[in-house]
C-alpha cells in the first residue's frame, strides 16, 4: 500500500507540476499570441483572374497558385489520404493530441533526438497562418496554445477546409485545387488515386518530394501515404498495389486558360495594378471580366495569324529552323526517340508547331510533328516555297520537295483549313496588330498586339505609332466638310508642280497609282484615294485649321505636324486611335472612349466596379462628346462606302471601284450588313506600314501591317505560275488594299454575323438630290450620267448643268488658276 500511495502522490505532484508549468507557460507566451478571430474573416491570398464577356478564362495573375475549394467538393479518398498521412486522431483530439505527443517524448527519450513532431492538423494550421517554421520548443509551445484556440473557436469541418486551401504544394501551388491543376492539369474530382496520395505527400516537404523536380523521392513518399490509408483501412490491399505501382504523370500545367489573348491580360493586369496596386491586385482574388468575346478575340488572332501568314508565303521560304542531322555530310540519322526528346523541348509559337524531316520523295515528305506523331506532308503543303531572295525578289517556283528540304530538317508546320490539314510554314517576319471597337460606347470587341506574345511583348495595337498613310484622309476630307465642302465639291486631280511659299519648296505629290482625272468630285477622291486631291484641300483650308480639327479625334495636338505632308498620313497613329477616329463617322460623331474592363467581382462574386462608359447618343445619360456634327460623320460615311462599293455605270462604261473593292468578293460580309460597310486603305512611303480601317453600324476596325523595324520596306512579289491561279492572288508591291485589307476580312466575315447590323441612316439636316456627275450641280437628267447625291442642307447645289455635259461646277482656284 505504501508503494501505491507514493505512486498516486508522485502522479498528483506531476499533474500539478505540469499543470501549474502548463499555466505558466501560458501566461508568459499569451501576450505573445495572435488573436485567431482573425480565421473567421480570413482572406486567403488568391491570384487575379482575367474573363472574356462570356465566361472563358483568359489568364490569372499572382504570387500565389490558389483555386479555393469547399471541403464537401474535396474527394473522400483525398481527405482520408491526409487524415491518414498527417493526422489520423483529427476528429478525436481537442487541437493538441496527448498521445502523439507521448508518442514523440519516448522516441526523443530513447534516441536522444526529435524525429516526431506530433503536430496536427490544426497544429499545423495554426503555424500556417500564425507562427514561423523554426524547429524550436517555444514555437512549439506557441503553436500548441493557438490549436486549442482554433478548435475552440471553428469546427473540425472548419480547421480541414483551411487546411486544404492554405498549406502549400510548391512550384507556387498553395491549396489541393491549385495543386490537382499545376501538377495534373484536372480538378480534384477527376484525380486518380495515385495522384491524391502524391498530393497529400507533398506537405512534408514540397521542394524535395516533388513529383516533377524529384519523381523518385515523390514516388516513395506516395508509398507511404498509400500504407497509411492501408492501415487506416481507406483502401484495400488490390486499391494499394495499383496505385503504388501506377507511373508519375505529374507535369507542370500553367492556369486552366480556354481563350488565349495575352495581350489583352496584360492591358488587364497593367490596369488593376494601376487601379489597386500589385499586392492588390494579385492576391485579393479578382475576377475581371472584358467585354470582349471569346469569339470574336479568336477570330482576331486567327485572322492574323492567317494574313500574315499568306504574306510569308507569297514572298518565299527561308530554310529550315535548324538541321539535326545533314546526309550531305554523311552524318547519321536522328533515332525517333531522340527526335521525339529533342521536339518536346521546342516551343509551339502562334500558329506553328516544330517538326523534324524524317524522309522526302519527289513531292511530299514524311514529318515527325511535336504531339501529333508522323504524317505525310503532301505537295499542296509545301509547292508555295519558292525560294526567299529579299523582301522585293523570290526565286523560281520549286519542282520537287528535295529543293525545299532534307531529311534531318527542323521546321514549322501550321493547320489549314479548319485545322484538318498541315501545311509548311515559317515565323512571319512583319508584325500585325487588330483593334475593334463598339462604336456606340467604345467597348474593345477585340484586341491583338502582334503575332506571338511569346516572340514579344510588345503591344502594337496600344503602342506602336506609326505613319498612317491615307488611313488620315477621312479625318482630312471631314475637316473639308466642316468648311461647306461637299460630297460634289469638285477638285482638280492632277499633278502639282507649283511653289508653295508657305514650306519655300517646291513639293511634287503623286497619286499612288500615277493615274490623274482632272477634276473629280471628293465623294470619288475619297474612294479611289487620290493623293494630290488631299494635298490640294488641306492647301485651300491651311494646314492649321486641318490639324486642329483632326485633334478633335483624341489626338494629342502637339504631335500633329503642321505641313502638308499631313495630307499624306505623316501623322504618326496607334492602331487603338485610328479605330477610335474611325468610330466617330459610324456613331454620328461622338468620341467614345475605348474600354475592355466590364465589371470586377471581388472573391466571393460581389461586383466591386462596373464601366459605365460615355455613349454615342443625344441627350442621354453620360453623353459623349459630339466632336464632328451628325451630318458631316454621315458624308465621310458616305465617301468611304463608295471605296468599296465604287460608281458609275459599267454596262455604260462609266464604271469604277474604290481602293476597298475587295470587300464585295466577301460573302459573309455582304450577307451580314449589305452595303452598309464603309472603309479605308492605307500605305506609307516605300510601304514601311499598311493599314485597313472600316466599319458597320456595330463595328469599327483597324488593322495594321508592317515589320518593327521601321526601316524595312514591305517589298513585292511575282506572281507564283502554281499557287497565284484564283482571281483574289496577291502579287505586285504590297499596299494596305493587297496586306492589311485581307486580314480585315478573314476578321469581319466571322465577327460581323455575331452584331445586330443596322442600315446607315440618314440623319436630320442632310437632303437628297439628284446630281449630275461631271458638273457636280443638279440635274434633270435621270440616266447614268447622274445620281442622287447628299449634302447638308444649305450646302446642296442651286443651278444645274449644262446639257452640253461639259464640266462647270464651281471649282476652288488658287492664285496660279490652278484648280486647287
Amino acid at each position: 500500500m505504501k508503494w501505491f500511495k507514493r505512486l498516486i502522490y508522485t502522479l498528483l505532484v506531476c499533474i500539478i507540476l505540469g499543470g501549474v508549468t502548463v499555466g505558466s507557460l501560458y501566461f508568459y507566451v499569451k501576450p505573445e499570441l495572435p488573436s485567431v478571430e482573425t480565421l473567421r474573416e480570413v482572406r486567403l491570398q488568391t491570384p487575379m483572374q482575367v474573363f472574356t464577356a462570356d465566361g472563358e478564362l483568359i489568364s490569372q495573375f499572382g504570387e500565389k497558385r490558389r483555386i479555393p475549394v469547399k471541403l464537401e467538393d474535396v474527394p473522400q479518398p483525398l481527405i482520408d489520404a491526409f487524415l491518414a498521412t498527417e493526422d489520423s486522431r483529427f476528429y478525436q483530439h481537442f487541437g493538441v493530441d496527448p498521445i502523439g505527443v507521448a508518442r514523440a517524448f519516448s522516441v526523443l527519450l530513447t534516441t536522444g533526438e526529435i524525429q516526431e513532431g506530433a503536430s496536427t492538423i490544426t497544429m499545423q494550421l495554426a503555424r500556417n497562418f500564425f507562427l514561423s517554421f523554426d524547429r524550436a520548443w517555444m514555437r512549439k509551445v506557441k503553436e500548441s496554445f493557438i490549436a486549442v484556440h482554433i478548435e475552440q473557436l471553428l469546427s473540425k469541418d472548419e480547421i480541414l477546409e483551411l487546411y486544404l486551401n492554405k498549406i502549400t504544394f510548391g512550384h507556387r501551388a498553395h491549396g489541393v485545387g491549385a495543386a490537382a491543376q499545376v501538377y495534373y492539369g484536372k480538378p480534384l474530382n477527376e484525380l486518380t488515386l495515385a495522384q491524391m496520395a502524391t498530393i497529400a505527400g507533398l506537405p512534408k516537404a514540397p521542394s524535395n518530394l516533388n513529383p516533377i523536380s524529384n519523381p523518385t523521392a515523390s514516388k516513395a513518399r506516395r508509398r507511404v501515404v498509400l500504407l497509411r490509408m492501408l492501415d487506416e483501412k481507406k483502401i484495400t490491399r488490390a486499391e494499394f498495389e495499383e496505385a503504388a505501382n501506377a507511373p508519375v504523370t505529374a507535369r507542370r500545367h500553367g492556369a486552366e486558360v480556354t481563350v488565349h489573348a495575352p495581350y489583352l491580360a496584360e492591358m488587364v493586369r497593367q490596369e488593376m495594378v494601376d487601379r489597386y496596386g500589385e499586392d492588390k491586385a494579385y492576391n485579393e482574388g479578382y475576377r475581371v471580366y472584358t467585354t470582349i468575346r471569346s469569339d470574336v478575340q479568336l477570330a482576331a488572332r486567327q485572322a492574323i495569324w492567317d494574313n500574315l501568314h499568306s504574306y510569308d508565303e507569297r514572298h518565299g521560304y527561308r530554310g529550315p529552323v535548324s538541321i539535326l542531322w545533314s546526309a550531305e555530310k554523311n552524318e547519321e540519322p536522328v533515332k525517333e526517340p531522340a527526335i521525339r526528346q529533342y521536339l518536346e523541348q521546342l516551343r509551339v509559337i502562334g500558329a506553328v508547331t516544330p517538326a523534324v524531316v524524317t524522309a522526302v520523295k519527289e513531292q511530299s515528305a514524311e514529318v515527325l510533328v511535336k504531339g501529333e506523331g508522323k504524317l505525310t506532308l503532301p505537295w499542296k503543303a509545301m509547292h508555295w516555297a519558292r525560294e526567299y531572295l529579299n523582301e522585293e525578289r523570290q526565286g523560281p517556283p520549286p519542282e520537287t520537295a528535295d529543293e525545299i528540304m532534307q531529311p534531318g530538317h527542323v521546321i514549322w508546320l501550321r493547320r489549314v483549313n479548319d485545322n484538318s490539314e498541315w501545311r509548311l510554314a515559317q515565323i512571319p517576319e512583319p508584325s500585325s496588330a487588330v483593334v475593334s471597337l463598339r462604336p456606340d460606347d467604345g467597348a474593345v470587341a477585340a484586341v491583338v498586339g502582334g503575332y506571338s506574345f511569346q516572340l514579344s511583348q510588345y503591344n502594337r495595337a496600344l503602342q506602336a505609332e506609326r505613319q498612317v498613310g491615307s488611313n488620315i484622309k477621312p479625318l482630312i476630307y471631314s475637316a473639308a466638310f466642316e468648311e461647306g465642302l461637299t460630297l460634289a465639291t469638285l477638285v482638280n486631280d492632277a499633278p502639282i508642280n507649283q511653289w508653295n511659299s508657305g514650306s519655300g519648296i517646291a513639293w511634287r505629290p503623286k497619286n499612288s497609282p500615277e493615274v490623274y482625272e482632272g477634276p473629280i468630285r471628293l465623294r470619288k477622291a475619297l474612294a479611289k484615294s487620290k493623293n494630290v486631291v488631299s494635298v490640294r484641300l488641306i492647301r485651300e483650308l491651311g494646314v492649321k485649321k486641318v490639324a486642329d480639327h483632326l485633334a478633335k479625334f483624341g489626338l494629342d495636338r502637339s504631335k500633329i505636324p503642321e505641313n502638308e505632308s499631313l495630307s499624306l498620313g505623316s501623322l504618326s497613329m496607334t492602331p487603338m486611335q485610328v479605330a477610335r477616329a474611325y468610330a466617330a463617322f459610324s456613331n454620328g460623331g461622338f468620341l467614345v472612349e475605348p474600354y475592355f474592363i466590364k465589371r470586377i467581382e471581388d472573391a466571393d462574386g460581389n461586383v466591386i466596379e462596373e464601366t459605365d462608359p460615355v455613349r454615342a447618343c443625344f441627350d442621354c445619360d453620360n453623353q459623349a462628346p459630339q466632336v464632328i456634327s451628325e451630318q458631316n460623320a454621315f458624308l465621310v460615311e458616305q465617301a468611304m462606302n463608295s471605296a468599296v462599293w465604287g460608281g458609275g455605270s459599267w454596262p455604260n462604261g462609266t464604271g469604277w471601284n474604290g481602293t476597298s473593292w475587295r470587300i464585295q468578293r466577301s460573302k459573309p460580309i455582304t450577307e451580314a450588313v449589305g452595303r452598309n460597310i464603309a472603309g479605308k486603305t492605307g500605305t506609307t512611303n516605300d510601304v514601311r506600314d499598311t493599314w485597313f480601317s472600316g466599319f458597320t453600324s456595330d463595328l469599327a476596325t483597324t488593322v495594321w501591317v508592317g515589320f518593327d523595324d521601321v526601316s524595312r520596306k514591305l517589298g513585292r512579289t511575282s506572281k507564283h505560275p502554281e499557287v497565284d491561279s484564283s482571281q483574289q492572288a496577291i502579287t505586285g508591291g504590297e499596299a494596305g488594299a493587297k496586306t492589311a485589307l485581307p486580314g480585315w476580312i478573314l476578321f469581319m466575315e466571322k465577327a460581323l454575323p455575331l452584331f445586330p447590323s443596322r442600315d446607315f441612316g440618314i440623319p436630320p439636316g442632310v437632303v437628297n438630290v439628284r446630281i449630275d456627275l461631271e458638273s457636280g450641280k443638279l440635274s434633270h437628267k435621270s440616266d447614268h450620267t447622274t445620281r442622287f447625291e447628299y449634302f447638308i442642307r444649305g450646302t446642296e447645289p442651286t443651278e444645274y448643268s449644262r446639257d452640253n455635259g461639259q464640266s462647270n461646277g464651281d471649282i476652288f482656284e488658287d492664285d496660279d488658276d490652278d484648280l486647287f
